[in-house]
């Protein structure tokens, strides 16, 4: 399987950085079985890095065939996904997994978020629109374990804009 990982220069050799760690799924190495939103990010980190380096798109290939992971996958938005993102964007990841799969909180869904957290809409209202949405997936990397899985295929650069 093919990942794609955003970033503002090529990466051969993935590692986990702790810049961020209440992020979606907490601290890691992101990646996305989809191209356009790895595109879309990596114009998003090109331009929050200050235009430093290019806006490049790092493609591994993924050895998920019998892995021996601690895996947790959300197939979908759910009450359990809300609850797992909104509190790793508060405290961090607590739980000890290996590799975590499912829904992207993008940008679209951070506002959706935010009036969940300010109780302006209830867990249902919020799943709901969840659902109306397309959700982009994510493969969270979280420790060297589940990194020795990728192997760097290429990588190739946007258009600055």
């Amino acid at each position: 399987m093919q990942l794609f990982h955003a970033s503002n220069l090529e990466i051969r050799v993935p590692r986990i950085i702790n810049r961020f760690k209440t992020l979606d799924f907490g601290t890691g190495f992101y990646t996305t079985s989809n191209k356009e939103q790895a595109e879309n990010f990596a114009m998003k980190v090109y331009n929050r890095r200050k235009k430093k380096g290019f806006p490049t798109i790092n493609i591994y290939e993924f050895n998920d065939n019998s892995l021996d992971l601690n895996t947790l996958i959300f197939d979908s938005p759910s009450e359990k996904w809300l609850d797992f993102v909104v509190y790793n964007r508060k405290f961090g990841r607590k739980e000890d997994y290996d590799l975590i799969i499912g829904p992207v909180a993008n940008d679209d869904v951070f506002s959706v978020i935010a009036l969940y957290e300010s109780e302006t809409l209830t867990k249902e209202e919020t799943i709901k629109r969840f659902k109306m949405k397309t959700l982009y997936n994510q493969y969270l990397f979280c420790n060297d374990k589940a990194l020795s899985n990728l192997a760097f295929a290429k990588s190739y650069k946007l258009e600055r804009i």
